[in-house]
């Protein structure tokens, strides 16, 4: 005869997995007693034997946590880590890495391995994807949160989750405001002259560059303004590169490029943005007096770089900070779960006397 599960259990009992895992692996956050006895009993009707392994993880506190990035050398991630390992030491956890390539196929293998160790909690961080081709990855992906959350784990996703994990209590998401940002940043631009615009975007299907072109493309539209021309490339400095060589390129053809100076390219990132403008200038293009460039994030460690880039601001460090406290229960009230960002004009479009400090 086949074990009986914990989903059956919960069935009969009219739970839901999570609660009833809470009261049959001993952890501290177990319901009420007619609850807890509801699930005791389907559990002695059905015979279900507890998971040495799950039992462990609810009743013991390893100090550890999950952090799951696309890709640990892009300065988004690793400044959105430093915000994550800060409030974690605070906190008195110990930050374990995975980074994947931001692939769900290595993030649901980073989930399993961190479950393994019995971390007490998982932040993943990075674009989800709806390509075709990663559909049954997400699929499983999904299915080992679920597995990891049944368990007595928590998580906490940073930008968007997916559909089947949206009503679990014990996955929580950190809103960022792609969109928004991408829209208000594109009202920015037209205020200070710009008229005429192109965006450079990673793959069709990667969630966070979509909804930044989205959020573009409708603060254009909101002004009585046609669609930008999009470009896509590769999510990386690579592909910002590339597109800005083929954009210097069309420009060059153009007879008089820089007459107006009114064009603005719109990159979906910082890292992108920088590989934009080393593109045109490699090519002889101006930034910005032929052209206009800008980026999403405002990565600390790219300000530096000359010209400075004008982009929507994101408080990376504090994400990873909020990221950590979703993940271990400390922040309940939905406000506290979105982040708010700002437009930083400077160097990388005309009209330098908006430029702000940083």
């Amino acid at each position: 005869m086949a074990a009986s599960t914990l989903a059956q259990v919960a069935q009969l009992a009219g739970v839901s997995p999570a609660t009833a895992s809470r009261v049959l692996n001993g952890s501290a956050r177990i319901p009420g007693p007619e609850v807890a006895e509801r699930v005791r009993s389907a559990a002695n009707e059905l015979g279900y034997v507890a998971n040495a392994q799950a039992q462990s993880l609810a009743r013991s506190s390893t100090g550890l946590i999950g952090l799951v990035v696309h890709d640990i050398a892009d300065p988004y991630f690793s400044t959105l880590a430093r915000g994550v390992q800060d409030y974690a030491r605070g906190a008195g956890k110990m930050v374990l890495l995975a980074s994947t390539n931001g692939t769900p196929s290595e993030e649901r293998e980073a989930v399993a391995a961190f479950a393994a160790r019995r971390a007490e909690a998982i932040i993943i961080a990075g674009s989800r994807s709806t390509q075709a081709q990663d559909q049954q990855a997400n699929k499983e992906l999904a299915s080992e949160i679920q597995r990891y959350c049944r368990f007595g784990g928590s998580v906490a996703m940073v930008g968007a989750t997916f559909p089947s994990l949206a009503e679990m209590p014990e996955v929580r998401v950190l809103k960022v405001p792609n969109f928004d940002q991408a829209r208000e940043l594109a009202q920015s631009l037209l205020r200070i002259g710009y008229t005429s615009f192109r965006i450079v975007a990673g793959p069709q299907g990667l969630v966070t560059s979509d909804h930044r072109v989205a959020g573009f493309h409708d603060a254009l539209a909101q002004s009585g303004i046609s669609s930008a021309r999009v470009s896509r490339v590769e999510f990386s400095r690579e592909g910002g590169y590339e597109a800005g060589l083929s954009i210097a390129a069309e420009l060059q053809d153009q007879p008089s490029p820089s007459a107006t100076g009114t064009e603005c390219i719109f990159a979906v990132n910082d890292v992108m943005a920088m590989g934009v403008i080393a593109g045109l200038l490699e090519r002889g293009v101006r930034v910005p007096d032929d052209v206009g460039v800008a980026g999403f994030d405002d990565v600390e460690t790219l300000r530096d770089f000359r010209p400075s880039l004008t982009t929507a601001q994101l408080p990376l460090e504090l994400m990873g900070a909020q990221a950590v406290a979703l993940a271990l229960g400390s922040i309940e009230d939905d406000p506290l779960r979105s982040v708010v960002g700002h437009v930083m004009l400077r160097g990388s479009t005309r009209s330098s006397e908006t430029e702000q400090a940083t």
